[in-house]
This record gives structure tokens, C-alpha cells and sequence, in this order.
């Protein structure tokens, strides 16, 4: 059996592909030459690589007494904009965002992915389902895009993306760095976009419509 590349090995490897200035060069024929790769090319260059981390750092809520999720539910003003809930999860909008729809799943447990019971996790693929379908619902969004990082805080959370419909340079990995430029979407049209979101959940897989303002 063959040995897997330790984190040295890794960063040994992506190190001796760099400049003299420690800088990888921008990879033209691979998403720079795409048709959706936001960025021109004349000025672009990658940032020098940083030193391999003696470790990983620790996240938020690595322990439940660490976890927001401990605290039990949000209080009705602490600026939380619930689409919807059920029993087990919870899905939240996310009210800063230049996209039609970006909303956070997550369990009411405190769990990450890799030992989420097989009771919820049997749920929440029905769940991605259905939330997938409701985003692609809303009027203004093209596609619904799905991703999970969990570097900053260790209580799972699933994110869901409304590409807006129609704008093909949006499209694929690129959304969320147009995202980050894109001007913020009114607050009350988010919550309008999630009470289809919302509506649809209730009448597919039960649960109840969340608290979206006036």
C-alpha cells in the first residue's frame, strides 16, 4: 500500500513550483483562461506562499460549552433572520449579501460533518434537496450552488448560494468571488427571496416558516 503525502511533503512540492518571491504563477489554461474568470489578467498575481503551520488552529465551538449552539435559540432581537426550522435543524439567511439568496443549514446538536449521527444525516441529504429546489424557485436566481468549509467554527453549517439568474459570468466557482464586489441586496428583498424559500420547505418537508420581518 502507498504511503499518503504528509502535510510537508504537500507544501514541499507546491514550494518548489513558485518564483523567487515564494509566488505560484497565475494558471492561465486552467481558471484564468475560463469565459467566467472575474479577474483580467495584465495585473494579477498570486500572493507569496506562507510557511507550512507548526498546526492546525483551533475553531469555534470545538467543544458544545464553546458552541453558540448551547445557548439554544436565537432571541427574537438578536438579529437572526430564520427562513425556516424543524425539530433537528435550522436554516438561516444570511442578511449581508450581494446574491439573491445566501442561507446557512445547521443542525440544533452540536456536530460537524464527519460524525453527524445517520439519523440526521440521512435528513439532511433530503434536506439539501429540497432547500436546492426552493433556492432555483426564487424568481431572481438562476442556479443554487452548495458548499461547506468549516475552517472558521467547528458546528456544522451547509451553505446555499442563489446564482443570479441570467448573468452567465457568474456562473461556477467564481460566484462568490463576485460576490465579495457585487453592491449588498436590500434587506427586505432578501427576506421576500426567502419566504419562497420558506413556503416551499413547509410544503415539502414539513417544519415552519421562520421569522423574516415586516
Amino acid at each position: 500500500m502507498r504511503e499518503p503525502e504528509s502535510p510537508e511533503q504537500f507544501y514541499a512540492r507546491v514550494l518548489a513550483a513558485t518564483d523567487d518571491e515564494g509566488r505560484l504563477p497565475v494558471a492561465v489554461d486552467a481558471m484564468a483562461g475560463w469565459d467566467i474568470y472575474p479577474y483580467e489578467l495584465d495585473s494579477l498575481r498570486m500572493k507569496t506562499l506562507q510557511p507550512l503551520a507548526d498546526e492546525e488552529p483551533a475553531r469555534r465551538g470545538e467543544t458544545v460549552a464553546d458552541c453558540g449552539c448551547s445557548q439554544g435559540p436565537p432571541a427574537p432581537d438578536d438579529g437572526v433572520t430564520r427562513i425556516w426550522t424543524n425539530e433537528r435543524w435550522h436554516l438561516d439567511l444570511g442578511a449581508d449579501s450581494g446574491l439573491p439568496v445566501t442561507a446557512m443549514l445547521m443542525p440544533f446538536e452540536h456536530h460537524d460533518l464527519g460524525h453527524l449521527p445517520a439519523d440526521l444525516a440521512a435528513e439532511m441529504g433530503q434536506l439539501v434537496v429540497t432547500i436546492a429546489d426552493a433556492v432555483e424557485h426564487v424568481p431572481s436566481v438562476g442556479r443554487a450552488a452548495l458548499a461547506k468549509y468549516g475552517d472558521g467554527g467547528a458546528h456544522l453549517h451547509l451553505f446555499f448560494f442563489g446564482r443570479p439568474a441570467r448573468m452567465l459570468q457568474l456562473r461556477g466557482s467564481p460566484l462568490l468571488d463576485w460576490e465579495e464586489n457585487l453592491p449588498r441586496v436590500p434587506l427586505e428583498v432578501l427576506q421576500a427571496n426567502a419566504e419562497v424559500i420558506a413556503e416551499r420547505l413547509v410544503v415539502h418537508f414539513g417544519g415552519t416558516a421562520g421569522r423574516l420581518g415586516a
